[in-house]
């Protein structure tokens, strides 16, 4: 049963990251007085890109395999991540870092197929890619290590269950704060789109991808939007001891409240230029490390 828990994470993220999506999208376009496409759109869009001829702008082996890179990574993070409670079989094998790790993967994945295009306007959104990466994962790695302070074990499932495990409060609000300012960052909506930024740069390092390879990318994007608001409620949102089905219940309508949540404020706020955005990330950062020093010190 273990090893079948894990399979049903990949296959709840498979069917439920575009419906997310589509909920964000329609929450957007009534924000703006718009009518907006059906919830179910992402899905079809994903099989319109499935369904095109791929175009390859450039000839290399960096360029093919990235999109295979990003599905796969996030593919692996949400085979690990104890859903609904249950570390599975291959979770309980690796530490919290591990998923760190897998998620810059998938980043980096990007990078590559954006400099291997070798499109002007890809390599600017690769630029801005590679800085959202580099200062938005600290965050990550630091709630994580956070839960893992507090429960004395790096384990997966310790690290993400650990924030409230040991009584004191200071440390795990203070990066519940944190990790709620960073949401927009981490699934990458506005005000901080500015790598894929669709108007200035035309969708950013995806701009030489088509049909198939674009559709991996898209689908990708849409599975790490959905497990990162689903982390938010796995980490700071005790578990029910009531059996499976249950907490799985309790987090995926928490993960659907994140993400009206990110749709929200994505809708009534203007992108920022990078360097704001640099200057906000580096707060963040500083005030993530002082919740894991108040972890260390127990509170």
């Amino acid at each position: 049963m273990s090893i079948v828990y894990a399979f049903v994470n990949i296959a709840l993220f498979l069917l439920l990251a575009p419906l997310f999506e589509g909920v964000m999208r329609k929450i957007t376009a009534r924000v703006q007085s718009r009518q907006g496409p059906p919830v179910i759109q992402p899905y079809y869009d994903l099989l319109k890109l499935l369904g095109k001829e791929r175009m390859s702008s450039a000839r290399n082996w960096a360029f093919r395999l990235a999109p295979l890179i990003a599905f796969a990574s996030i593919l692996t993070v949400t085979a690990l991540v104890p859903l609904g409670g249950k570390v599975n079989a291959f979770g309980a094998r690796v530490d919290a870092m591990t998923v760190v790790y897998l998620l810059t993967l998938g980043g980096v994945s990007i990078l590559l197929g954006a400099l291997a295009g070798r499109n002007t306007f890809g390599m600017i959104g690769a630029s801005r890619e590679m800085v959202t990466m580099i200062m938005v994962e600290p965050v990550l790695a630091m709630t994580l290590i956070m839960g893992a302070v507090r429960m004395r074990s790096l384990g997966l499932g310790a690290a993400m269950s650990g924030a409230f495990g040991s009584g004191a409060w200071i440390s795990p609000v203070v990066m519940l704060v944190v990790y709620l300012l960073a949401l927009q960052a981490f699934v990458a909506k506005q005000p901080f789109d500015t790598s894929e930024a669709e108007i200035e740069i035309l969708e950013g390092p995806f701009i030489e991808y088509s049909g198939p390879d674009y559709a991996l990318f898209r689908y990708a994007m849409m599975m790490k939007q959905m497990f990162y608001a689903w982390l938010f409620i796995s980490v700071f949102v005790p578990a029910l001891k009531a059996g499976f089905v249950p907490a799985l219940a309790v987090q995926l309508a928490g993960t659907l409240v994140v993400f009206v949540l990110i749709a929200l404020v994505g809708s009534t706020n203007p992108r920022l230029r990078i360097d704001q955005a640099v200057n906000y990330y580096a707060v963040l950062i500083l005030i993530a490390l002082g919740a894991v020093g108040l972890a260390v010190k127990g509170l």
